[in-house]
C-alpha cells in the first residue's frame, strides 16, 4: 500500500519546510508558518508510511535495523518539532531542528545498514524497550543542544544590548534554562533505561555467543560513556548550586551533543556487533569468501521489501 513512498518524498518535503524556515531571515510573510507546517506536516505522513511500510515488509524483527533507528528519531524529532512549531509560531525552531532531522536521514539513507535483527521472543520486548528508550534519550540530547544554542545565542544578544529581530525570535532565557536541564534529566533516564535493557538482553543472550554482545564493543563503551557523562551533569546541577545558571547548563547540553556525536561515530565507523554486522562477517573468515550484503540478511524467507 505504501511502497511507493521513500526517503525522497518525505526528505523532500522536511527541505522545503527548511527553506522556508530560512526565509524567515530574509522577509515576512503572514501565512508562511501555515504552509511550513502544512510541508512539515506532509512530510511526518510520509514518513510515517515509510516506517510502517517497513514495519510490515521487514523477516526480522520490526524497525530494528541501524537505519531504522535513524529514521525513528527522526520522525520523533519531527514530532517535536511540530509541537513547538504550534506553541511558539513566531520561534524559529525549524532553523535549528530541521537540519538535524535531515541530518538523521541522511545518515540512515547513505551510512546505515538496513538489515534488521532476527525475531527472537524471549528478547523482543526488552528489544523494543531498549530501542525505544535510546530514541528518547537521543531526541532529548538533540533537543537540549538546540536549547543550548538559542539560550547562548540570547546571552549574546542581551550582553552586546542587541534589539530582538522580529523575523528571529528566541524564546525567553527563563524557558530556555528550563528546557535545557529537563532535557539533561530525562536524556538520563531513558539513556538509563537503554543500558539497564541492554543488559537485560545480554544476560537473554547469554548462552548464544553469536547474540551476546561484549562489554568492550566500541558502541556499548560511547554508550557508557554518554550516561556517565549525562548522569554526572545532573549531580553535579543537584548538589551544585552555580552549575545551574542558564549558560552551565547550556554548556553541558553542548557537551552532551558533543558525546553523543562520539557514540554514533562508534556505531557507525568502528567494528561493532551492536547491530550483529561483525559476527556474521566472521564466519567467513577462513573460507576463502568475502562477506556480501546476503551475508547479512536473515534467513527467513519471505518478507521481500517494496
Amino acid at each position: 500500500m505504501f511502497c511507493g513512498v521513500s526517503t525522497i518524498c518525505f526528505s523532500a518535503s522536511y527541505g522545503v519546510a527548511l527553506a522556508l524556515e530560512l526565509s524567515r531571515l530574509l522577509f515576512r510573510s503572514g501565512g508562511r508558518a501555515a504552509v511550513t507546517l502544512g510541508f512539515a506536516g506532509a512530510g511526518l505522513v510520509a514518513h510515517t508510511a515509510f516506517l510502517y511500510n517497513r514495519a510490515l515488509t521487514e523477516v526480522g524483527a520490526s524497525l530494528s535495523s541501524e537505519r531504522d533507528w535513524y529514521l525513528v528519531a527522526s520522525w520523533v524529532l519531527v514530532v517535536v518539532y511540530l509541537h513547538l512549531a504550534v506553541l511558539h509560531p513566531k520561534t524559529p525552531f525549524g532553523l535549528f531542528l530541521l537540519p538535524l532531522v535531515l541530518g538523521l536521514i541522511g545518515t540512515a539513507t547513505f551510512l546505515a545498514p538496513s538489515e534488521p535483527l532476527a525475531r527472537e521472543p524471549a528478547s523482543r520486548i526488552w528489544g523494543a524497550i531498549h530501542g525505544i528508550s535510546i530514541v528518547l534519550a537521543t531526541v532529548s540530547v538533540l533537543v537540549g543542544f538546540v536549547a543550548g544554542l538559542m539560550y547562548l545565542g540570547q546571552v549574546r544578544r542581551l550582553k552586546h544590548k542587541r534589539p530582538s529581530a522580529n523575523r528571529l525570535r528566541l524564546p525567553s532565557l527563563e524557558w530556555l534554562r528550563w528546557t535545557n536541564s529537563r532535557a539533561i534529566i530525562l536524556s538520563t533516564l531513558m539513556l538509563g533505561l537503554g543500558v539497564l535493557s541492554g543488559m537485560v538482553l545480554n544476560l537473554i543472550n547469554f548462552r548464544d555467543k553469536a547474540e551476546r554482545l561484549s562489554w568492550n564493543d566500541p558502541v556499548v563503551l560511547s554508550t557508557w560513556l554518554l550516561f556517565f557523562w549525562l548522569l554526572a551533569a545532573v549531580i553535579l546541577s543537584a548538589v551544585y548550586r552555580p552549575a545551574r545558571q542558564g549558560h552551565k547548563v547550556a554548556y553541558l547540553t553542548l557537551a552532551s551533543f558533543l558525546f553523543f556525536v562520539l557514540m554514533l561515530a562508534a556505531g557507525l565507523l568502528m567494528d561493532s556487533r551492536h547491530w550483529g554486522r561483525v559476527e556474521r562477517g566472521n564466519e567467513n573468515r577462513g573460507t576463502g569468501s568475502a562477506p556480501t550484503r546476503a551475508d547479512f540478511r536473515p534467513s527467513s524467507p519471505g518478507g521481500r521489501p517494496c
